[in-house]
């Protein structure tokens, strides 16, 4: 009798004391692929979550792809890939075609893009690096740019900027290129300038054979924040049959934002690895733009991305009339919380 007491009492304390432990495990790891349209530092929060492995610390094991441009927009769409980190432009622009998408988190909220030209062709076209914007937009007239990819945030910007000039943005010869392609563009003199996300146009700034037109992360021109400028999207359905899987990276990609932000340090360290043939100096000036632009809440807004309507409508990659009357549905903030 006394032994099956204690039999009991042990069995019912295994048994309380199960929930405890199983509380204490780490959470189980779910497969996922996430793409991305270039390398870039659009894309820090999620260097920064592979660099600490924050990715495995909430449960998942993510293989990041570079499908370039659009095509990272249309992995998700066709379910080649259950995430994306991409332009809230393009996510407006497959929204107004019928191509429903969720945005779980915003990493930045500024456009990191910047557009700078040689020296020697700013020199003879009388640049003046103090004058108004629309003053040095003129510089980009008859001349030949690099963007990152045609119709993509870079190219729109660049147009952008040309509209601020009072010049035609379809006159302005542009070429897509791969961002270590531009600064040997640059230095052979077949282009004439670049206009993309950091830190390739800094690098010849810095180094003194380029000038620097425009900053959007400088505010250049200032209605353009804030902006849903590099998002995590996926499909809707993907976290109504895998909601674990949205949880996960919601709480991953909010975690190694706030590292980006509290660690200028540690967000270099991990950086250099990945960008080991740029200097300290174009680092680190980049990454100081990138913690300028990381929004203190990844959770979007319906006024980020009404800028990115905006802006799509403004650079001529959006009639005005597609511009979508309602965000509803395209973004959650369920899964940064």
């Amino acid at each position: 009798m006394r032994r099956r007491a204690i039999a009991a009492f042990a069995t019912a304390l295994g048994l309380l004391g199960a929930p405890a432990y199983a509380q204490q495990q780490p959470p189980a790891v779910e497969d996922v692929t996430m793409a991305l349209p270039a390398i870039g530092f659009p894309f820090t929060a999620g260097y920064i979550a592979d660099g600490l492995k924050l990715w495995e610390k909430h449960g998942l094991r993510v293989k990041s792809i570079v499908i370039a441009g659009i095509g990272s927009t249309n992995a998700v769409i066709s379910g080649s890939a259950e995430f994306a980190q991409v332009s809230g432009l393009s996510v407006n622009r497959a929204a107004a075609h019928g191509q429903k998408l969720l945005v779980l988190a915003n990493t930045l909220e500024k456009p990191i893009t910047e557009i700078s030209i040689r020296k020697d062709v700013a020199e003879a076209g009388g640049f003046d690096a103090a004058a108004p914007l629309a003053k040095r937009a003129l510089i980009l007239k008859g001349h030949t740019f690099a963007v990152g990819g045609i119709n993509t945030v870079v190219h729109a910007y660049l147009r952008i900027v040309a509209k601020v000039g009072g010049l035609n943005p379809d006159e302005i010869r542009v070429t897509p290129m791969a961002g270590d392609q531009m600064l040997s563009a640059m230095q052979t003199k077949a282009i004439d300038g670049i206009s993309t996300v950091l830190p390739w146009p800094r690098k010849p700034v810095l180094e003194g054979t380029a000038v620097l037109v425009a900053s959007g992360a400088d505010g250049e021109p200032p209605h353009l924040t804030p902006l849903a400028f590099n998002v995590v999207i996926t499909k809707p359905d993907t976290c109504e049959k895998r909601k674990s899987v949205c949880e996960k990276m919601g709480r991953a990609i909010a975690e190694a934002m706030a590292y980006v932000r509290d660690n200028p340090q540690g967000t270099f360290d991990i950086l250099k690895k990945k960008f080991a043939n740029f200097e300290d100096s174009v680092l680190k000036a980049s990454i100081d733009v990138v913690r300028r632009s990381t929004p203190k809440s990844p959770a979007m807004t319906a006024e980020a991305m009404e800028k990115a309507d905006d802006f799509n409508v403004e650079a001529g990659l959006m009639k005005a009339d597609e511009k979508l009357k309602s965000y509803d549905g395209l973004f959650t903030d369920a899964y940064v919380r």
